[in-house]
């Protein structure tokens, strides 16, 4: 568990990259004090530029193979400031009751659908796909704002 302490952070959320980091991506998450990756990164590299930025938790997704991919978790928590983050690529495969674990956010991502939305005290968050266009799904990203134990969620869609 990793755990960062400030009046107000900002965390960076991403998923379903496929290989590609967009431009539009990168310039969102710059001022991150810490970046999410939902998985289906497939390209290595791509957990380098985000690290550039600021420290990364990735996930590893169903289209993540090989060694550097083995490497990843399939879920993670981390803390940032007094809130709990559970990680997971496919929120289907959810292995824990958040609420019952003190998690008040869970990032997933593999559905390609952009997501907001809070259930029985607990935030969920799928940023979406930022990588190649799927079907009609928008590309997007999204943030966490946290302060203490509040935190906010929003989704931005790229250009693309």
């Amino acid at each position: 568990m990793t755990a960062v302490s400030r009046t107000q952070l900002r965390v960076g959320l991403i998923s379903d990259t496929h290989g590609l980091l967009r431009p539009e991506a990168r310039a969102f998450l710059r001022g991150s004090d810490y970046i999410v990756h939902g998985g289906d990164i497939c390209d290595p590299a791509i957990l380098d530029d985000l690290a550039a930025i600021a420290p990364v938790t990735a996930v590893r997704g169903n289209n993540d193979r090989g060694a550097w991919a083995e490497r990843l978790p399939e879920t993670t928590i981390l803390q940032v400031g007094k809130v709990h983050i559970y990680a997971i690529h496919d929120l289907a495969q959810l292995d824990i009751e958040p609420k019952a674990a003190s998690v008040r956010v869970v990032i997933s991502g593999h559905s390609h659908k952009p997501l907001v939305e809070e259930r029985d005290g607990v935030l969920y968050v799928n940023p979406g796909s930022s990588g190649p266009r799927r079907f009609t799904l928008p590309i997007a990203v999204g943030e966490l704002i946290v302060s203490g134990n509040l935190v906010s969620a929003r989704i931005v869609e790229l250009a693309g």
